[in-house]
C-alpha cells in the first residue's frame, strides 16, 4: 500500500510513522509511507499556506492552491497519472476534520483494501472548501472533539489500516478476536505467572479443554462489553445467534 500524508507539520508523523511494526513493514516493502510538507507548494515568498476567511471571524484558513500543488505532486510520486488512479479506481483522499464520519474497524477495513491513500491534515480554522471539492476528499474524524491539527488522527488511522494488510503484524492470525473484529470487545487476557499478588489465572484456561476455554472467551467478551460498550452489546444480541448453553451476563 502506497500512503502519502499532506501536512504543514511533517516531523509530527515521520518519527512514529517509522518506529515499531509500521517501521519494520516499510523496510520490508509491504508499506510506502511518504510526507509532503505544504509549505513547499506555495508560491508564495514568504511561503505562506493560509489567509483571513472571506466570512470573517477569528483564525486563518489553509489555502487551495498549495494543497492542490502538494497533492500532483503526490500522484506524480506514486505513478498515478490523473485522479482516476489505479486501474481507473479514483484515489482516496480522507480529510482528517471532526466534522466527518467517524473513523471506526470496519472504516479500518474498507480502507485496508485500497492500493494508494492520500491524508489531508488541515491546521488553523481549517481548509479551503474548493481544495476538498478538486481532491474529491473524504472527511473523517476520530471522535467528537477538536485537536489543533490532522497529523495525530492520520497517525492513528494508519497505524489502524496499516495492521490489517497481509504480513504487516506477522502472522495472519493476529488481527482474528480482537476488539471489535466480530462486534464485541475482547476478552481478558493473562500470561505467566499464573498468581500475582494474590490472583490467579482463571482456572478455566489451565484446563486445556479448548471447547470450554472458547466458550469462556465468547461469554467474558459478552460480560465486558455489556459493562463498558452496552449499545455494542445491544447490537451484537439482536444481530447475532449465541451457541447454546451461552450464560449471559446479569
Amino acid at each position: 500500500m502506497k500512503i502519502a500524508i499532506m501536512t504543514l507539520f511533517p516531523e509530527m508523523v515521520d518519527g512514529i510513522l517509522a518506529e515499531s511494526i509500521l517501521g519494520r513493514a516499510q523496510k520490508n516493502g509491504l508499506l510506502e509511507i511518504r510526507s509532503y510538507n505544504i509549505r513547499d507548494y506555495t508560491l508564495d515568498k514568504h511561503r505562506h499556506v493560509d489567509d483571513y476567511c472571506y466570512s470573517g471571524g477569528a483564525g486563518m484558513l489553509m489555502q487551495a492552491e498549495p494543497i492542490w500543488r502538494c497533492y500532483q505532486q503526490v500522484l506524480a510520486d506514486f505513478g498515478i497519472e490523473d485522479q482516476e488512479g489505479m486501474d481507473g479506481v479514483p484515489v482516496k483522499v480522507l480529510y482528517m476534520s471532526p466534522q466527518g464520519e467517524v473513523f471506526r474497524q470496519s472504516t479500518a477495513v474498507e480502507l485496508s483494501e485500497e492500493e494508494c491513500l492520500i491524508f489531508l491534515c488541515g491546521h488553523y480554522e481549517g481548509v479551503d472548501e474548493r481544495a476538498l471539492e478538486l481532491l474529491h476528499a473524504r472527511p473523517v474524524s476520530i471522535g467528537d472533539y477538536v485537536l489543533t491539527g490532522g497529523e495525530m488522527p492520520a497517525c492513528i488511522m494508519i497505524d489502524a489500516i496499516a495492521r490489517l494488510i497481509p504480513g504487516v503484524l506477522g502472522n495472519s492470525e493476529s488481527p482474528v478476536g480482537e476488539s471489535f473484529t466480530d462486534g464485541l470487545l475482547e476478552h481478558p487476557q493473562y500470561t505467566r505467572p499464573e498468581e500475582f499478588m494474590g490472583l490467579r489465572v482463571p482456572d478455566i484456561l489451565l484446563s486445556g479443554d479448548h471447547k470450554k476455554i472458547e466458550q469462556w472467551k465468547l461469554e467474558a467478551s459478552l460480560a465486558r462489553t455489556k459493562e463498558r460498550r452496552p449499545e455494542l452489546y445491544e447490537e451484537y444480541l439482536a444481530t447475532h445467534k449465541l451457541p447454546k448453553k451461552t450464560k449471559l451476563p446479569e
